[in-house]
């Protein structure tokens, strides 16, 4: 073969090669060609979004890619240049450049400017606050006091009445009820063995098997003390006769050596807070020797019981000046006595009595009581519609207010006095027992709350004592301590209305009301007029306002 035809063959072989490649590659073009529609249909949409003055710019960017052709279905982003440079992060200043900073010279005045006012401020806040405590009024220095001056005393003076128990462990079953009235003290008998004007078959040690056992009143006692309520034992020789407390002149030396040794078992076996003894008068003028033996074992403070334990005494004395003289020589620590029973005493002369003790005597030796085992019960005493205005006198006057049991919800002497308790049980009642009911709660309501009221104030516990206002009918007296809340009781036994002028110069115009025996009249906080104040008949009012300077 000649290099003719040999060139010849290799021009079709490659010309047939060429032929064959692109009957092979027909869909590789079809897919170039839709790629280059895409493109360019994505230019054009892409014209259409740039403004008018873009074409600049993209002949700028063409330009800038020195004309190269961009390949087939390929699409170039631009990347912001802010977006490719590496976020920096603010780590403050150094060190070095702190301090280089701080020691220019303005910012050395700038702290020296600050330190200034700062102790001037400081020492602007400290003169301010001397002189606020140079020009107040000084504080009064707080009485002495004893835990019987700090809320009522509450009597039970027959155990077989006051529960159903009928026994010393009934009476621990309702100390959880007298804890609620802030009772402070439980008087508790007399419950030893005496019969009645028998000298010598008297047993102060041993507790009559109708009030209980020894074990029950330890557990009594021990009750009483977690509830913070003191038991004071009740040792009256001869308190089921006839002949009198100590029995006859004749007996008084017998009996007071026996009662000796009898107050030591009991203050240290029994573990009672205190002892009261009926007709202190005779005891002390007929032995004196043995009284002031008596005087010092219940007295006298121990070791032991640290706290201090009450002498109660009970006279019959009404006269204020009977009982004052009584409480100077017998010595005890509080003395009860009729002062505010007295036959025909009018609110004038029962004023005159109250102040008379008051201004005699320091007002924690001042006992106050309405009713006992012997003079029977409240209710009885001033009648039903009248309780709430003498609790509301007891437990405000300046004393110790010392209760009968059932005084509280006005219990009415029956045959004796020494009426069964009455407790609610909580079950439905109709008619006037429902009625009576209403009476008794309404009364312990007004007892809770003027008794809780009485051991919050300082004015009520042992502010100073002054009368603003008595009539035959009428009184009004103010209590006041330092600079704590004033309180301003006020009475009217009358049975009409009583008008009440208080233009005492210590005394605001208005006044708020406390309680009030008659909440519908005189609503609980509402304001009234010192200068024309109006009770209604048997109403009493509790009223308060601060002090002013």
């Amino acid at each position: 073969m000649n290099p003719e035809e040999t060139s010849v063959e290799l021009k079709d072989a490659a010309e047939t090669k060429d032929a064959e490649q692109k009957d092979a590659d027909p869909p590789q073009d079809a897919d170039a060609t839709e790629a280059d529609v895409s493109e360019a249909d994505l230019d054009h949409e892409e014209q259409e979004k740039q403004p008018m003055t873009g074409g600049e710019e993209r002949a700028a960017d063409a330009l800038s890619t020195g004309g190269e052709a961009e390949k087939n279905g390929s699409v170039k982003l631009k990347i912001p240049e802010e977006a490719q440079k590496e976020e920096v992060k603010f780590t403050g200043l150094s060190k070095e450049e702190l301090l280089r900073v701080a020691g220019t010279p303005g910012w050395v005045r700038t702290r020296w400017a600050l330190l200034v006012v700062f102790w001037l401020g400081w020492l602007g806040m400290l003169f301010g606050a001397v002189l606020i405590i140079l020009q107040a009024p000084p504080c009064r220095d707080l009485p002495a006091t004893s835990w019987w001056n700090d809320g009522p005393l509450y009597q039970i003076g027959n155990i077989q009445v006051f529960t159903e128990a009928h026994n010393l462990k009934g009476v621990e079953q309702k100390i959880n009820s007298l804890s609620k009235l802030k009772v402070k003290g439980l008087v508790v008998g007399p419950i030893h063995v005496a019969p009645a004007d028998e000298a010598m078959n008297l047993r102060f040690e041993e507790i009559s098997s109708e009030a209980g056992s020894l074990e029950q009143f330890k557990s009594l006692v021990q009750a009483a003390h977690k509830k913070g309520i003191f038991v004071v034992l009740d040792l009256t020789p001869n308190y089921r006769g006839s002949s009198g407390p100590w029995f006859s002149n004749i007996s008084v030396t017998n009996v007071a050596e026996r009662l000796k040794s009898a107050l030591v078992f009991w203050l240290n076996e029994g573990g009672v807070d205190g002892v009261q003894l009926a007709g202190v008068e005779r005891v002390a003028s007929v032995v004196p020797s043995l009284w002031t033996d008596i005087r010092a074992i219940v007295q006298n403070e121990t070791d032991k019981h640290p706290n201090k334990r009450v002498l109660i005494g009970v006279t019959d004395r009404s006269s204020a000046e009977d009982v004052s003289t009584l409480l100077s020589s017998t010595g005890v620590d509080l003395l009860i006595s009729r002062v505010l029973l007295s036959g025909d005493t009018d609110a004038t002369e029962r004023a005159q009595s109250i102040q008379s003790l008051y201004s005699s005597h320091n007002q924690t030796k001042l006992a106050w009581s309405l009713g006992s085992r012997a003079q029977g019960h409240l209710a009885s005493l001033v009648g039903p519609a009248l309780v709430k205005l003498h609790q509301l006198l007891l437990l405000t006057l300046p004393g110790t207010p010392v209760i009968n049991y059932g005084d509280e919800i006005g219990l009415m002497d029956e045959d004796n006095k020494f009426p069964k308790m009455l407790w609610d049980s909580g079950e439905e009642l109709n008619g006037t027992l429902q009625e009576e009911r209403e009476h008794r709660l309404s009364c312990r309501s007004f007892f809770h709350s003027v008794s809780e009221l009485r051991g919050k104030e300082r004015s009520l516990l042992f502010g100073d004592f002054v009368v603003l206002f008595n009539s035959s009918s009428s009184l009004a007296y103010l209590r006041v301590w330092d600079q704590s809340e004033r309180y301003l009781a006020a009475f009217n036994w009358a049975e009409e209305a009583a008008l009440l002028e208080l233009n005492d110069a210590a005394l605001p115009r208005q006044a708020a009301v406390a309680l009030s025996t008659n909440s519908s009249v005189l609503p609980k906080d509402s304001s009234v007029d010192l200068t024309n104040l109006r009770l209604g008949p048997g109403q009493a009012a509790l009223l308060r306002f601060s002090y002013t300077g």
